[in-house]
């Protein structure tokens, strides 16, 4: 298996594949990294760190043409390997590719993946680890080019079908899923389809939520939505402008980092059609969709406008598309004439997918 991983700069994938590399191993394979930048920056040992994209486009093209050979030499003789790479650089140079067609249909990927996160996270580690000045609007700009740009190379190399993009999240889960795509490959890909912001002030249903999304995640290789959450720092933003407040402090990853309000106001527009494109986008690189529908307080069905479109997408798209409806009243035809089928509970919607064969059998990836 021998797989590209890409990612924008600040999206930290040397931790995230390096939990990768210990499941992997844990379960009995052996799987090379490779870091196209740290090898490259290995055979320039007269470029300061964190000044190689300020080389010339002629030298940094010759250092990493080096690089990929040596990566090529070693995919010969080594049955697992990952590279981690970029697609794409926007720098004083302007906007220029990170790859070259004729060493990537050398190498013959079996799968692509951009690796994406949460644009306040990729803004706090820049200003922690980068002397890179950015804006919100320009991290947004970069994830979207790095995603086509990784998009295209698997296309026009004839990968249709083997590129998926993948939130970063937190704690180990996005690692898992990398393994579970390389090594369990057979698994369903599940879409899990469920309300978000309109019920963030309900905890009883929060709690339902997460008790499904984690049984997916158990049984399924899956592509959560709520990996991203950057509509949260939109109503954050929405709530200190009502305040009066000019700044916010936002908790990421045991830090509080500050943002500016009316910035964070400024790409709402961005934020929302990236949230509308990205989650059709993880539909359409799973085989099923399976959304669960609570009851809110007061009897009401938790179907929001988001879930409705995301189910007749998948529809359209000719996924399988599952419903668990918890509400007392019946669902209506928009719902039951677009579904697969509908349950009344987890339990009976994961007694189905065992009947079906869906469950997987194999054991999971150990940490």
């Amino acid at each position: 298996m021998k797989v590209i991983v890409t990612g924008q700069v600040g999206i930290d994938k040397k931790p995230f594949l390096g939990k990768l590399q210990v499941m992997a191993q844990n379960e009995g394979h052996e799987l090379s990294l490779f870091h196209v930048g740290q090898l490259m920056y290995a055979e320039a040992p007269d470029v300061a760190a964190g000044r190689i994209l300020d080389l010339p486009l002629a030298r940094l093209h010759s250092l990493r043409r080096s690089v990929m050979k040596d990566i090529l030499a070693a995919a010969k003789r080594t049955e697992h390997i990952l590279v981690n790479t970029h697609a794409s650089f926007r720098w004083r140079h302007g906007l220029f590719p990170a790859f070259d067609f004729d060493q990537m249909a050398e190498l013959d990927a079996d799968m692509y993946v951009t690796l994406i996160d949460n644009v306040d996270a990729i803004h706090a580690r820049l200003v922690q680890d980068h002397d890179l000045e950015h804006s919100l609007k320009d991290l947004m700009v970069w994830r979207e080019e790095e995603m086509l740009a990784t998009e295209l190379m698997a296309c026009g190399l004839g990968a249709v079908g083997k590129y998926a993009v993948l939130a970063r999240g937190s704690g180990d889960s996005a690692s898992r899923t990398l393994f579970q795509l390389m090594f369990r490959p057979k698994t369903k890909r599940v879409y899990p389809s469920y309300p978000m912001s309109h019920v963030m002030d309900c905890p009883e249903v929060l709690a339902e939520l997460e008790k499904f999304r984690r049984a997916i995640e158990e049984h399924f290789i899956v592509f959560d939505p709520g990996d991203l959450e950057e509509i949260r720092l939109h109503f954050a933003a929405l709530e200190a402008a009502e305040r009066g407040e000019k700044f916010i402090q936002i908790p990421i990853e045991g830090q509080k980092v500050s943002f500016d309000v009316d910035e964070i106001l400024g790409v709402a527009r961005d934020i929302h059609a990236q949230i509308y494109a990205r989650d059709f986008k993880l539909i359409d690189q799973s085989d099923m969709i399976v959304s669960y529908i609570p009851q809110l307080p007061g009897g009401t069905a938790g179907l929001s406008s988001g879930v409705e479109r995301e189910l007749q997408h998948a529809h359209e798209a000719t996924k399988e598309v599952y419903v668990i409806w918890r509400p007392k009243v019946s669902p209506s035809p928009f719902v039951t004439e677009t579904a697969s089928a509908v349950f009344s509970s987890l339990g009976e919607a994961l007694d189905f997918f065992g009947k079906k064969g869906y469950i997987c059998k194999e054991p999971k990836a150990r940490r």
